[in-house]
């Protein structure tokens, strides 16, 4: 039983020793910059002076007012129009009133027909 056991771990440590590679060492690489060391330095004082952009909420600043070509009168009637409009995200948005067809009976006839379905006179045409 001794024997399976070694005979087991020796295998199984031939196969972890085969998929195992090592990573060539290529030794230190020289650093290769066209930079001189007095523009480095004016560098790193700017960013040690700017804003940390990896802080928490760095990104929620408030954002700067774009110039645009647009008068502020404009814009205001604008959003006063979007204001008293209808919610576009609303339930039911767009459905609105199924739009009545103009027929070519004239106001006159139809109102004299309706008078008399409601005085039992006649029956509607269907």
């Amino acid at each position: 039983m001794k024997t399976s056991k070694i005979i087991a771990a020796a295998a199984l440590s031939m196969l972890a020793a085969a998929g195992v590679q090592a990573e060539t060492y290529q030794g230190v690489h020289s650093i290769s910059s066209n930079i001189a060391r007095a523009e480095v330095k004016a560098q790193a004082v700017v960013a040690a002076h700017s804003a940390d952009p990896y802080a928490e909420g760095a990104s929620s600043r408030i954002a700067t007012v774009p110039s645009g070509a647009v008068a502020r009168a404009t814009v205001r009637s604008d959003a006063v129009v979007a204001a008293h409009s209808a919610n576009p995200y609303a339930e039911g948005y767009g459905q609105g009133v199924t739009p009545v067809p103009a027929g070519s009976a004239e106001r006159v006839t139809v109102r004299a027909q309706a008078r008399a379905v409601a005085h039992g006179v006649g029956q509607l045409p269907l």
